[in-house]
C-alpha cells in the first residue's frame, strides 16, 4: 500500500474529529481519559505554580530593592585620610554631577533605644530635615507626627516597628543609650539621653521599622562627639546600574582621597543568594511539568494500544503513517497546550490576588504567613515578568510536544495486520 496515494492536506479537519474523539472518555477505555486528565492537571498546575513562584520571587527581589535602594544610597562616600570636616564642599561638588538625584551628609552610629517597656538594638542616623524630607522613602511615609521644625525641635523620627515594641506614640520620650559616651579619668561612659518622639514612618521593611531612628544632623554630631563632622555622604543616582561610571567620575570630580561603597557591594551577598535560590526554584518546579509531560507519554502508548483496530481500519482505507502520527500528536499535544494555557490564567489570577489570598489563608489557618519578622517586607509581592511566563509558556509547550512523538511515531509504524493483534 502507498503512503502517498491517498495523502490528505497535514492537520485537516477530520484528523482533528478523531484526535478529540479519543480525548473522550468511554466506557471501555475510561481508564485513558483519566490519566489524560490527571496530566493536564499536572501541567496546569506546573505552570501555574512555576508563573507564581517567579514572580513572587520577582516581586520580592524588586521590593526589597526599592525599600534598601530608598533608604540607602546607591553610593557612600567616606575620607579615611583626615577627618571630614569638609563634607559640605563634597557635597555641593557631588549635587553637580551628571545623574545624581540626591546627595547629602549623613551621621550614623549604633544605640539602643530604650523605655519604660523594654530596650533595643537602633542604628541612628543624622540628617538635615532638608535632606529628610528630599528622601521621599521617609517623608512619604509618615504614619503620626510630621517633620515640621525637626532641625530646632530636638525630636526624633522612629520605625512603626521600634514604636511598637517600645510602646511609644508622637510626643513620648524614647532614651537612647550610646556605649561611646564622655571620656572619665575612670573610663568612657555610655551616654545616656531622652528625646521626644515627633515622627512614626512605616517603610515596608520589618528591618528598617524596627532598627531606625533618624536625628536632627547636628544633635547627631553632638550625641556621637563628632563635633563638626559627618560620617559620609549618600549620593542616589538616576541609574543605580550605573555606579561604575559614576565612581570613576567621582574621582575626578573629588580632588581629595575618598573610599567610595556602592549598593552592590553592600548586598552582594544577600542579591546573590536570592538569584541562586531563585535559579533553583525554576529548575525543581519544572520537573512538575516534565513529570505530567511523562504521563501524556505512558497515556499515549495505552491509548495507540487500546486503538490498534482503529489504527488498522484507518490505515485499510488510505490513510497514511503521517496521518495516523498526526492523529496521536493532536491528542497529545491538546492536553498539553488546553493545559498550558489553564495554567498561564490560573497562575496570572493567582499573582493578581496573592496578598488577598495570603489573608485569606491566614485568616482561615488562624496563623501569620509570610511573617514580616522572618521575610522583612510586610506584605507579599508578585511582579510577572512577561519575558520569563512566556519562556514558561514555551518550555512546557515543548516538552509536552516532545512527550507525544514517541507515542505517535510508534501509532504511525503499526502495520494493518500487526495492528490488529492488539485488538
Amino acid at each position: 500500500m502507498s503512503d502517498t496515494a491517498h495523502e490528505t492536506r497535514p492537520f485537516a479537519a477530520f484528523e482533528w474529529m478523531i484526535a478529540m474523539r479519543y480525548l473522550r472518555a468511554q466506557r471501555k477505555a475510561g481508564y485513558i481519559s483519566v490519566i489524560a486528565g490527571f496530566s493536564f492537571l499536572g501541567i496546569m498546575l506546573g505552570v501555574a505554580t512555576l508563573i507564581i513562584v517567579m514572580a513572587v520571587m520577582n516581586g520580592f527581589r524588586t521590593e526589597l530593592m526599592d525599600k534598601i535602594l530608598g533608604l540607602n544610597g546607591h553610593v557612600i562616600v567616606q575620607v579615611y585620610d583626615t577627618p571630614f570636616t569638609d563634607f559640605d564642599e563634597v557635597d555641593a561638588k557631588i549635587d553637580q554631577m551628571d545623574g545624581v538625584t540626591l546627595a547629602f551628609p549623613f551621621v550614623e552610629g549604633q544605640a539602643m533605644a530604650s523605655s519604660a517597656v523594654g530596650g533595643f538594638g537602633a542604628l541612628v542616623r543624622g540628617m538635615r530635615q532638608a535632606d529628610l524630607e528630599r528622601l521621599g522613602t521617609i517623608s512619604q511615609n509618615i504614619l503620626q507626627g510630621t517633620l515640621d521644625g525637626f532641625d530646632d525641635g530636638g525630636g526624633v523620627a522612629v520605625g512603626i516597628r521600634l514604636a511598637e515594641k517600645l510602646g511609644l506614640r508622637v510626643g513620648d520620650r524614647i532614651s537612647i543609650i550610646s556605649p561611646r559616651g564622655a571620656v572619665t579619668p575612670f573610663g568612657t561612659t555610655p551616654r545616656i539621653k531622652s528625646y521626644p518622639v515627633a515622627a512614626i514612618f512605616q517603610i515596608g521593611m520589618s528591618e528598617y521599622d524596627g532598627a531606625f531612628i533618624f536625628m536632627p544632623f547636628d544633635e547627631a554630631q553632638a550625641y556621637f562627639n563628632l563635633d563638626t563632622l559627618a560620617s559620609g555622604i549618600e549620593v542616589f543616582l538616576d541609574d543605580p546600574d550605573s555606579v561604575d561610571d559614576f565612581r570613576m567620575a567621582l574621582d575626578t570630580a573629588i580632588e581629595r582621597p575618598i573610599f567610595v561603597s556602592d549598593w552592590r557591594q553592600r548586598n552582594q551577598t544577600f542579591f546573590s543568594a536570592l538569584e541562586v535560590e531563585r535559579n533553583v526554584m525554576f529548575l525543581i518546579l519544572t520537573m512538575i511539568v516534565l513529570v505530567a509531560a511523562l504521563n501524556i507519554i505512558s497515556g499515549l502508548i495505552m491509548l495507540v494500544k487500546d486503538k490498534g483496530h482503529d489504527i488498522a481500519i484507518l490505515r485499510t482505507m488510505g490513510a497514511t503513517r503521517g496521518t495516523v502520527m498526526r492523529v496521536f500528536f493532536i491528542t497529545g499535544a491538546a492536553i498539553g497546550v488546553v493545559g498550558t494555557f489553564a495554567g498561564l490564567i490560573l497562575g496570572t489570577l493567582v499573582c493578581w490576588n496573592v496578598e488577598s489570598i495570603r489573608q485569606f489563608l491566614s485568616r482561615l489557618t488562624g496563623t501569620e504567613l509570610f511573617s514580616p519578622e522572618l521575610y522583612y517586607l510586610s506584605r507579599l509581592p508578585a511582579e510577572m515578568d512577561v519575558q520569563e511566563v512566556v519562556s514558561v509558556v514555551v518550555m512546557a509547550l515543548v516538552l509536552s510536544f516532545l512527550a507525544t512523538l514517541y507515542p505517535s511515531w510508534r501509532a504511525a509504524r503499526l502495520d494493518p495486520v500487526d495492528a490488529l493483534r492488539y485488538e
